[in-house]
């Protein structure tokens, strides 16, 4: 905290019923004019505590502007250093900061330009051996914090990849001979594949250690001069592995860590010959672009996996970066391009036959899939035009709930957090409630931080119907489930 940022309130302040009942109820007007007056704070220093302007402050006292981010609620907590129990939310990390976690991390040779590493396949090997190695020595806390900034966007992300676009280099003859058979391959893959099926069913980060372990051996065995066939396929589980690695970190708001590890699977999947699969890197590197507001750099990187891997694509593959390239548009505004992308991916897909030899990860990409992706993007376009999309974004979206079910863990959370929003773009106040509710019980079978994110834009919506007890029901589960 600055000079301008209040300490703590006095515990008489936070003792006062008047305040805690306040607090309980998201009273903000009641709250800051409470604070102001038992606490001696102007509205300048609540403004610089609580990351608002004066002006904020203001239309929140006067009760013409309610607050209804829960982003916004967390920071007055943080700012006015009030502990969480008091407004429904987990204990803040400033109530149990440990000063002794302090320590500087360790340097990670991914701080090094990305266009600065050759794509050439031991240095792949190199740049795995480092980033398994420094996040599984790395306390978790510490971990937390020097990863979880900001991704490279614009020229300093697209640049560092063109390299794909090129045959890969020789790789340096000295090595230790390997000796790594088929079999040991085809048990790698087999890890591959039931770590990236738990990671799509579950999401979070939870067996995230046990992914790097499996990444780090699998390096290791590269640094050894194996057959060709065995070396080949030795890249591709390692592209995979770091494919889900990225994944799980970036579904545990680590962004920055996601990003070098979808780097590595990208080159991972260069190394090892897989167009296929460095086209899906680089459709989820868009999806996380495209989560940042970035569709401009989103569709840059579906063009680059379409022109790196063009002759070799399947429908389903096609079909899926169709709709990222659907999304970006839909995120543009550009409804002209966003239906024409959605059709041609609509066409891809039932170009598709259960006797297409298909890679297994791209199976889950399905009439339910597509659906879903649809309706989303459609309950994007409704944000600016409920009248016109909300209905059409909730049939959508239903279409895929019926097809895949709960089993789908982390899309079935998606799904019925999207078709809660749809309802109350639609002002129907009660429907919303109601699917609110689910959406909730849905989320809590998930690790997903990309689902409570999703669920925390449920928030503001129960917020301004405390009539409604069905609407306060919903506003206190999701408060509950996202201060857990």
């Amino acid at each position: 905290m600055d000079a301008t940022t209040p300490g703590p309130l006095a515990p008489e302040v936070l003792d006062r019923a008047d305040v805690r009942a306040a607090l309980i109820e998201h009273d903000f007007a009641a709250v800051f004019a409470l604070v102001k007056k038992w606490g001696g704070l102007s509205q300048n220093r609540i403004a610089s505590a609580c990351q608002l302007t004066p002006g904020k402050v203001s239309t929140i006292i006067s009760g013409s502007q309610r607050v209804t981010s829960f982003e916004v609620v967390c920071r007055i907590a943080d700012g006015l250093r009030i502990p969480g129990a008091l407004l429904g939310l987990a204990p803040r990390p400033w109530e149990h900061q440990q000063h002794t976690d302090q320590q500087r991390p360790p340097e990670s040779p991914g701080e090094r330009p990305a266009d600065e590493i050759p794509w050439r396949p031991d240095a792949t090997v190199d740049l795995a051996e480092h980033l398994t190695r420094s996040d599984l020595v790395m306390d978790r806390r510490v971990l937390t914090r020097a990863l979880a900034g900001a991704a490279v966007t614009s020229a300093a992300l697209l640049d560092s990849l063109e390299g794909w676009l090129v045959p890969a280099a020789a790789v340096p003859a000295q090595r230790r001979p390997g000796r790594l058979g088929i079999r040991e391959v085809e048990e790698l893959e087999t890890t591959a594949r039931a770590f990236r099926q738990w990671d799509h069913q579950y999401g979070g980060g939870l067996r995230r250690k046990a992914v790097l372990g499996q990444l780090a051996e699998v390096a290791g065995a590269l640094d050894d001069h194996q057959a060709p066939a065995v070396e080949e396929r030795l890249y591709r589980v390692m592209a995979q592995l770091a494919g889900t690695a990225a994944t799980m970190a970036w579904d545990s708001a680590l962004h920055s860590r996601a990003q070098e590890y979808y780097r590595l699977a990208l080159r991972a999947a260069h190394a090892g010959s897989d167009l296929v699969f460095g086209a899906n890197v680089l459709a989820g590197m868009a999806r996380q672009m495209l989560y940042r507001e970035r569709p401009d750099d989103a569709l840059q990187l579906i063009n680059l996996a379409q022109e790196g891997a063009r002759d070799v694509l399947g429908p389903r593959v096609r079909a899926m970066l169709h709709t990222r390239e659907a999304w970006a548009y839909a995120v543009q505004g550009r409804q002209a391009g966003f239906r024409r992308a959605t059709a041609r991916a609509a066409e891809a897909l039932a170009d598709a036959d259960s006797g297409d030899e298909e890679p297994y990860w791209i199976a889950y990409f399905n009439e339910a899939e597509l659906a879903g992706v649809t309706g989303g993007r459609l309950l994007d376009l409704a944000r600016s035009d409920a009248r016109q999309y909300a209905d059409q974004a909730a049939e959508d979206i239903r279409t895929a709930l019926s097809l895949r079910g709960a089993e789908a863990g982390r899309s079935h959370s998606l799904d019925r957090i999207g078709l809660a929003e749809c309802h109350f773009l639609a002002n129907d106040v009660t429907g919303g409630a109601a699917e609110a509710h689910r959406a909730v019980e849905a989320a809590r079978l998930t690790q997903s931080a990309r689902v409570r994110s999703q669920l925390g834009q449920l928030y503001p919506y129960t917020v301004g119907h405390s009539a409604s007890r069905s609407v306060r029901q919903a506003r206190d589960s999701i408060r509950d489930l996202l201060s857990s």
